[in-house]
């Protein structure tokens, strides 16, 4: 009986793949008794549109063989559990970050306190000291290391070694930078789903030529979720660095941050917090400090947890301008290099211990 139902199968075509139903795979399951006749099929596409006509098409044939058993059809869309789980293993057996010695995560319990901008230019400042780096751009919904490098027009190639395809990253004053933003239109919407993003950053991870690095920085969304939980899961991660403003509001979020790398099954050292945005000095009066958002906030949290306080780092105009410009401002103004280059010291220090 098995035979006769798979010869069926064998006898339709899909209009667009060109292949038969059996020699294309898309037969999943045959269930098959004198009463009953049970047929999955699995589309590769999520949305296939010739699935309905597919599966009319199955049942009728089947039902014309057997006239007297219940026919039933299932349609199954995408690629199946195990086969997701062994392009999975085949991606980690094969990734590209084994000649990465170090990763940072670089977070934020809330958005607005300058997170993606102290990546960018805490990247620039351990190039500057010599070392070899690359920036991860995991902030999916919301990416900027692109804008922040002077990259948006770059379109990542492709090249194939050994029958795989592997991303080739922009490059900036000996910076690999690779992020989502490079393979969307600015004016597009990311609509994502969780498992979607959660692809596509597996990609970017394990597919970037990232060569031979001292420190890979991932730049983190915003707060604590599944984004966070799926880096985690795809990398071993040698410490966070957790950005925050003054603010007694930013610095209740930095605790939660903190506490979710703590968490026993998380367990990533926490290197330390930046204060981003400490205080302003105008250029006319270089002795005066104006604490805007407050002072300290993140100093003294840092040091009531037990954690480092690696920096801080006041609003500086030429941050703004570098941001948008897409030239970090540590390449380009002495005094921001200054805070940049102790933090960067910090966190070497720290990490080499």
């Amino acid at each position: 009986m098995d035979r006769e139902i798979r010869a069926i199968l064998a006898s339709v075509v899909h209009p667009e793949t060109g292949e038969n139903l059996v020699d294309g795979g898309f037969v999943e399951s045959i269930t098959a008794t004198e009463q009953k006749i049970t047929v999955a099929l699995r589309f590769r596409k999520a949305r296939d549109p010739f699935a309905v006509k597919i599966k009319n098409q199955v049942e009728q044939l089947i039902a014309d063989l057997y006239p007297e058993s219940t026919i039933t059809v299932f349609i199954k869309q995408g690629e199946s559990t195990s086969k997701q789980r062994e392009k999975i293993d085949d991606m980690h057996s094969h990734t590209t970050t084994t000649s990465v010695a170090k990763v940072i995560a670089v977070s934020s319990g809330k958005g607005g306190v300058g997170k993606s901008t102290v990546t960018s230019n805490l990247a620039v400042a351990l190039a500057n000291a010599g070392y070899r780096v690359g920036v991860l751009d995991a902030d999916i919904y919301g990416p900027s290391q692109s804008k922040m490098f002077g990259v948006e027009e770059y379109l990542p190639d492709a090249v194939q070694v050994d029958g795989r395809d592997y991303i080739i990253p922009a490059e900036v004053g000996n910076i690999k930078i690779i992020s989502i933003a490079m393979f969307i239109r600015p004016t597009d919407a990311l609509l994502w789903r969780g498992t979607m993003a959660n692809s596509a950053l597996r990609q970017l991870i394990h597919q970037t030529q990232w060569g031979e690095l001292d420190f890979l920085l991932i730049d983190l969304p915003p707060g604590t979720g599944d984004i966070h939980l799926s880096i985690i899961s795809e990398l071993k991660i040698d410490g966070a660095i957790i950005v925050s403003t003054p603010q007694q509001v930013a610095v209740a979020d930095v605790v939660r941050g903190v506490e979710m790398f703590r968490n026993p099954n998380v367990n990533i050292p926490v290197l330390g917090v930046i204060e981003n945005m400490a205080w302003f000095t105008p250029a006319e009066l270089p002795n005066n400090r104006y604490y805007i958002f407050g002072k300290g906030g993140a100093a003294r949290y840092a040091e009531g947890a037990g954690v480092d306080l690696l920096g801080q780092i006041p609003i500086i105009q030429e941050v703004m301008e570098g941001s948008d410009s897409g030239k970090p401002a540590v390449m380009t103004c002495e005094e921001v290099e200054k805070y940049y280059r102790e933090t960067a010291n910090k966190v070497v220090e720290k990490l080499m211990k």
